[in-house]
C-alpha cells in the first residue's frame, strides 16, 4: 500500500507559471494553481521547489505571494533528484512521500531513475492533484493546518541553535518549552490516527491504529491513551506524542510509543520514558514494552536502552523490554513539565 503523499515537489517554468522566467518579462501563474497550492497547504502538505534557475525566480514566488507556502526551495542548476534528496534531508520525511511535479520528461525521468519511489508528475496534469488519493488524508487535523508554519518556526530554531553560543542544555533551557501529557479525549483521536500512520523512525512498534480501534482502546477501562504536546517560546508544535499502556495486573505494559521526529532532540522522547517509570513505580506493578526492530526506528531502540529496559524475551516479530525501575531519572530542568497520573 502506498503511504500519503507528504510534501509535493514543484518546478517553476511551465509547471507553475506559464513560460520560462528568462526569456520573458510578463508571466502569469497557471489557471487554478493557486488554488491548488492553498487547498494542499489546507491538507497539511508540505510543499518544495526543484527548479533549474537563476535565484531572481524566488523573487518571482514573492511577486505572486507564494513564496512562504515553500519550505527550503532549491533553485539552481543541480539535477532535480539533488534538489529532492536536500529537500528530504531538511524536512526529514522519507522520499517514498514524495511527489515531484514538471513538465519536462527529461527531468521526471532523471528524478524516477533515482528515486523510484518518488511519485513523478507530468506538469499537464496538476489540475488533478486535489483528486488524487495520496493527497487526500483521510482526516484534516488542527496539525494540519498548522504544519507548514510549525516547519518555519523550526527554521527559526534551528538558526537560533547554531547561533547559540552555550552547552546544549542551556540552549534548551532558553527555549522555554511546555510539554503537557494529558489523557486522550474522543477530539485527539483523528490526530493520534494521524500520528501512527506519519511517524516510521520514532514508533517503537510500527503499528498503526485507525480511529474506530483507538476509540475502542479509549472506553476499554485496561487500556491508556496519552498524549504530548509542546510549545516554546517560538510556537506550538501541536500533538507530537503518543503512547498506548495496558494496565494489567501486575504489569504496565507499553503497548505503543511515538514521537514526533522534529522533537527528539529536545529530549521530549526520554521525558515521556521518565513520566512511564515513575508512573509504573508509583502504581508498584512492572513496566514492559514492545518493540518491533525495523530498518528506521533504531533511535527508539537506543532510548529504550539508555533509559535502563533490558531484553526480556525475543523473536523474529517482537522484542519485549523491561525496566526494573531501580534507576529512575529525575525530570530536566529545561522543561515546565504538566501531566496526568494513570
Amino acid at each position: 500500500m502506498q503511504k500519503d503523499i507528504k510534501c509535493v515537489v514543484w518546478d517553476l517554468d511551465n509547471t507553475l507559471w506559464d513560460g520560462t522566467l528568462l526569456e520573458q518579462d510578463q508571466l502569469e501563474l497557471k489557471p487554478e494553481i493557486r488554488t491548488v497550492i492553498h487547498e494542499l497547504d489546507r491538507r497539511g502538505i508540505l510543499q518544495s521547489i526543484a527548479s533549474k534557475n537563476e535565484v531572481l525566480a524566488l523573487d518571482k514566488l514573492k511577486e505572486f505571494e507564494l513564496y512562504d507556502y515553500f519550505l527550503y526551495p532549491q533553485v539552481n542548476w543541480n539535477p532535480k533528484s539533488k534538489s529532492i534528496e536536500t529537500i528530504s534531508k531538511e524536512l526529514n520525511l522519507s522520499k517514498d512521500t514524495f511527489m515531484f511535479v514538471d513538465d519536462q520528461i527529461y527531468e521526471r525521468e532523471e528524478v524516477h531513475s533515482v528515486y523510484p519511489e518518488v511519485d513523478c508528475v507530468d506538469a499537464k496534469d496538476y489540475q488533478t492533484l486535489l483528486e488524487n488519493k495520496r493527497l487526500n488524508p483521510r482526516f484534516i487535523t488542527d496539525e494540519s493546518h498548522l504544519r507548514r508554519k510549525i516547519y518555519q518556526q523550526e527554521v527559526v530554531r534551528k538558526q537560533a541553535e547554531q547561533e547559540f553560543e552555550g552547552p546544549s542544555n542551556a540552549f534548551l533551557s532558553s527555549l522555554g518549552m511546555k510539554l503537557s501529557i494529558t489523557k486522550a479525549s474522543l477530539l485527539d483521536l483523528k490526530r493520534a490516527e494521524e500520528l501512527t500512520l506519519r511517524t516510521n523512525q520514532l514508533n517503537t512498534t510500527g503499528i498503526t491504529y485507525s480511529y474506530e480501534q483507538l476509540q475502542e482502546l479509549l472506553e476499554d477501562p485496561d487500556y491508556e491513551l496519552v498524549v504530548c504536546e509542546l510549545t516554546d517560546k517560538y510556537g506550538p508544535y501541536g500533538k507530537i506524542g503518543l503512547c498506548l499502556i495496558h494496565k494489567l495486573e501486575k504489569v504496565f505494559n507499553i503497548d505503543l510509543l511515538l514521537m514526533s521526529c522534529r522533537v527528539m532532540s529536545r529530549g521530549v522522547g526520554s521525558v515521556l520514558i521518565t513520566y512511564l517509570l515513575k508512573m509504573a513505580h508509583d502504581n508498584q506493578v512492572k513496566l514492559r514494552a514492545w518493540f518491533k526492530k525495523t530498518d528506521r526506528n533504531r533511535m527508539m531502540y537506543i532510548t529504550y536502552r539508555f533509559a535502563n529496559f533490558k531484553e526480556v524475551q525475543t523473536d523474529e516479530e517482537l522484542t519485549i523490554l523491561e525496566n526494573d525501575l531501580t534507576n529512575i531519572p529525575e525530570y530536566p530542568s529545561y522543561i515546565n513539565l504538566n501531566y496526568v497520573k494513570i
